[in-house]
């Protein structure tokens, strides 16, 4: 069985077909996670406009860049996953099934920014995480990167 530490596969990750627990639904839970952690980043930039009387409305759209990119950055960077995905019950592993240091955390999180800001991206992204053996969206294609359900469930 997978754990952080022993796991030998050959590419580091559990294997799709011999280890299926671990992304059954995954797609499905990023989506519900995505949605969390968009909730939990809109009230902190409401937050923020709110400490600054409004002014910050000016430059909202980089301000919700901003946020983001340091929340999930933070995230994780301490817990391979955001709250969203901790409350679903994933996390994002490297491509030798660890999880993220500083690093990936903020290569992960610079690319899967570029694709939310370039829309179509986003959309083959999703696609391509319904679609694939390991539900890796670009971002997570380019890095070796993917989301598995937390093995501490298993």
């Amino acid at each position: 069985m997978f754990n952080d530490a022993s796991y030998s596969g050959p590419s580091g990750l559990p294997h799709p077909e011999a280890d299926a627990q671990f992304y059954r639904d995954v797609p499905q839970r990023r989506l519900i996670a995505w949605l969390f952690d968009a909730v939990i980043i809109g009230t902190l930039a409401l937050l923020i406009l709110i400490g600054t009387l409004g002014f910050a409305a000016f430059i909202l759209p980089l301000v919700l860049v901003a946020l983001s990119f340091v929340y999930r950055v933070f995230m994780l960077q301490t817990a391979s996953a955001t709250i969203g995905m901790r409350l679903v019950g994933i996390e994002l592993r490297d491509r030798r099934g660890l999880k993220f240091d500083r690093k990936t955390a903020i290569a992960h999180t610079l690319l899967y920014t570029i694709a939310t800001i370039l829309f179509p991206l986003q959309i083959l992204s999703c696609y391509l995480m319904y679609s694939g053996r390991y539900g890796q969206g670009l971002h997570d294609m380019a890095l070796g990167t993917t989301a598995i359900n937390s093995p501490a469930n298993y």
